[in-house]
């Protein structure tokens, strides 16, 4: 990585070792002698229209409400080296700016007589008149890329835009009319609240105004809960890209089973297949071999993949527009399943399969996890691991049966893996199900290589299988059930990739 010598324009600038010519004469000399760059208004995007359809659905919401929607800013991995950027998620689905977004931008949405006016605020390019584009590491030209004119991602979102710096005029009119999403920017939301404070009658008032910012985050989340057309072909997209991924970790096998870490080279090989057909992972990958299947959320991804184990893999392509796939495949590391390892495997899938059966619109998202429940309960006795009954590990009090599958069996996914996470409870765990909803189906057994009260020959086994799931007007569709998951297509699978 080239050394960040900049000026002390840049915010996180190293002036104790910067090289960079101050001169005026070396200013006007690289000002100087470039060609013009023409700027090719574009088409809107696709997702356009559909970003502007929900600008609409939570402007309906929040009448004679000022909305703030951040993008955020850059987070600092170390020093003055930054983590890939990603905006916001409500950002993102309000603005339809996914990975080309810049940081720091902020949507505002200003009430008007019959609606909102929305306006994006973003630092535009800066031009070959100033330093920045040399000399700033964080934004500048030479640094990061060029940024886009404000005509062209207006043209591009269909959206107003003005630059950044217009934005202090919102933060001057804040007032109790002022929402924002608080987790998005620290230092907007400090701001706004700075305002707030100074504008307020009470603390009551200011408690009241927060209050609407939950509101305006619960809003934003449950907007995605149905998810548009434009959405759903994201998913299905991503579902396929994914795809590919697992193909080319099954390809990879014998490479990944001679290191010493083949689960790095697991997550690697996945990894690679994410930045070639969408932005990156949707979430760190999971590639949890032997007794770290056991693990639920192991992304330590630093073990040995033993022929003879089983290798629990949980991964998901992220697209450039962030919607991201969320799919789990347990493979035996040697291409064929133990008669044990069958044996739980084949409990899973009939969890999966059972759940499956069951969705339909006007179901109650609570039941999918219900039905997968009932096979777990009734497989796990039939084993003798149960101190009682299946129908008495059911009961609320006893569940016996969630030692082995602590998690739940269903979330929503989409532009977040686990998306609608501030939704309302009676409109997710017990919200009624809808035509456009997408959520993932994953039960799974867990036998811990320390745990007694299972006979030795389970201990060590972990088992999932995730797919993703969309609701249709007459029932649901698996999304990725091209991607093998019987037993007997797994080994066929296995066999193809050695």
């Amino acid at each position: 990585m080239a050394d960040s010598t900049a000026s002390s324009t840049a915010p996180r600038a190293t002036s104790n070792r910067s090289t960079t010519p101050l001169s005026s004469t070396f200013t006007d000399y690289i000002s100087s002698q470039w060609a013009d760059r023409p700027d090719v208004t574009p088409s809107p995007r696709d997702q356009s229209a559909f970003a502007a359809a929900r600008r609409d659905r939570i402007s309906a919401a929040h009448p004679d409400k000022r909305l703030v929607i951040p993008a955020g800013a850059a987070k600092v991995r170390s020093n003055d080296c930054d983590y890939p950027y990603r905006a916001h998620s409500a950002f993102a689905h309000l603005t339809g700016w996914g990975s080309d977004s810049v940081p720091g931008s902020v949507l505002v949405m200003e009430p008007t007589g019959n609606g909102h006016t929305a306006t994006l605020y973003f630092r535009e390019a800066a031009g070959r008149d100033t330093n920045e584009f040399y000399a700033n590491p964080e934004v500048g030209e030479f640094w990061t890329g060029p940024r886009p004119s404000l005509a062209h991602v207006a043209a591009d979102l269909g959206l107003a835009t003005a630059g950044l710096p217009a934005f202090s005029a919102v933060i001057d009119n804040v007032d109790a009319a002022t929402l924002v999403v608080r987790d998005a920017d620290r230092d907007v939301t400090d701001q706004i609240d700075g305002r707030r404070l100074l504008a307020a009658d009470s603390d009551i008032a200011v408690e009241l105004e927060t209050d609407g910012d939950t509101e305006l985050a619960r809003d934003l989340s449950e907007l995605r809960l149905v998810k548009d057309a434009f959405e759903i072909a994201e998913m299905r997209a991503a579902v396929a890209a994914t795809g590919l991924g697992f193909d080319d970790v099954v390809g990879d096998l014998p490479q990944v089973v001679a290191h010493t870490r083949g689960e790095r080279l697991v997550e690697g090989t996945f990894n690679r297949r994410a930045r070639a057909e969408g932005n990156t992972v949707g979430y760190d990958t999971i590639a949890a071999s032997g007794a770290h299947a056991c693990i639920l959320h192991w992304t330590r991804n630093d073990g040995a993949v033993v022929p003879g184990d089983l290798i629990l893999i949980d991964a998901g392509i992220e697209l450039e527009s962030y919607y991201t796939a969320d799919v789990t495949r347990t493979l035996p590391v040697n291409g064929t399943f133990t008669e044990v390892q069958r044996r739980i495997y084949d409990a899973v899938l009939e969890a999966a399969d059972a759940a499956f059966a069951i969705v339909k619109p006007g179901l109650t998202f609570r039941e999918i996890h219900a039905e997968a429940m009932k096979v777990i309960a009734r497989k796990t006795a039939e084993w003798g691991l149960l101190p009682v009954s299946a129908e008495e590990s059911l009961e609320p009090d006893h569940q016996y049966h969630r030692r082995y599958m602590v998690h739940g069996t269903s979330h929503h996914l989409g532009i977040d893996v686990h998306d609608c996470a501030a939704a309302r409870r009676e409109l997710y765990l017990d919200g009624v199900l809808e035509a456009g909803m997408v959520f993932t189906i994953e039960p799974g057994l867990y036998f811990q290589p320390d745990d007694l009260s299972v006979p030795e020959q389970y201990r060590g086994i972990g088992v999932r299988i995730e797919d993703d799931i969309l609701v249709t007007e007459g029932g649901a569709e698996n999304l990725s059930i091209g991607i093998p998951r019987t037993a007997d297509d797994v080994e066929s699978w296995l066999r193809g990739g050695a």
